[in-house]
């Protein structure tokens, strides 16, 4: 998960806890204002892929019922071991790569990811699984970013703090194409979603200006990078420690890259 191909923010770093509340706070209301209008009603049989934090299963779970289903799965569940257990209810976790390893069976009423598939090398593969995980007449959902769209950190670049904080940002993009990730995916789902059979596709995207949760977003990313980025040449020790106390208060606008949320029917 550390190695050159692989995932550049490592979900067993400390800060990682910190980076899925922000995105939560960011982004569960977005996500589940869509998923809500697709279903998911009870009794539905539901798979999130690559959750990394409690907060879509549960919600899901609430949703499902008792009589439902939520499978949970990711490469790396340390930070779900509170959805396992009797007390979990219809939530089950598991260890699985949806790029490599085959999709669960049954058919699925409703398969659902957010942030994941943009840091695969075979994201295509995993995406023709994912689709194939439908049962007919059942959704997909594929949230993912979109960072060439919108590539600053600080549209609005009024002085030296927004400056630094747009030069650190076009390291952490530099840091995440030499790690294979396609810094324009998000605007491909649609053309992909219709690509594995699915009909009814829909797009659209969520663009969070300013925030707390946008500066602790950022603060995390940069704190977990500091060491990449100031050998990469993105700023020094200093320049970092500088742009993490600007995020400390109020006066700057940090963003994030858009998240496009897209979404198609297997046809009946």
């Amino acid at each position: 998960m550390t190695s050159e191909s692989g995932y550049l923010l490592d979900n067993r770093q400390r800060e990682a806890g910190r980076r899925f509340d922000a995105l939560a706070e960011l982004f569960d209301p977005w996500t589940l204002d869509h998923l809500d209008r697709l279903g998911p009603a009870t009794g539905w049989r539901c798979w999130e892929v690559g959750a990394g934090g409690p907060s879509i299963p549960t919600a899901l779970a609430e949703r499902t019922g008792p009589t439902g289903q939520v499978l949970v799965t990711d490469i790396d569940t340390s930070w779900l071991t509170r959805l396992s257990g009797p007390a979990a209810g219809p939530i089950e976790v598991r260890r699985h790569d949806v790029a490599r390893d085959e999709p669960p069976g049954g058919g699925f009423d409703l398969v659902h990811a957010r942030l994941v598939l943009v840091h695969l090398p075979d994201r295509g593969e995993a995406l023709r699984r994912m689709a194939e995980a439908v049962r007919p007449g059942g959704w997909l959902v594929v949230e993912d970013a979109d960072p060439a769209l919108q590539p600053l950190a600080c549209p609005d670049e009024r002085g030296p703090a927004e400056e630094l904080a747009n030069r650190i940002r076009r390291g952490f993009r530099a840091l995440l194409a030499e790690r294979g990730v396609d810094l324009a995916f998000g605007r491909t789902l649609p053309a992909l979603l219709r690509g594995a059979g699915l009909h009814d596709v829909r797009a659209e995207g969520c663009f969070p200006l300013t925030s707390p949760a946008c500066r602790e977003l950022e603060a995390a990313t940069v704190r977990q990078l500091r060491g990449r980025l100031v050998a990469g040449g993105a700023a020094t020790e200093e320049e970092v420690e500088r742009h993490l106390d600007h995020l400390r208060g109020e006066g700057m606008d940090v963003t994030t890259a858009p998240l496009i949320t897209c979404w198609g029917r297997r046809p009946r």
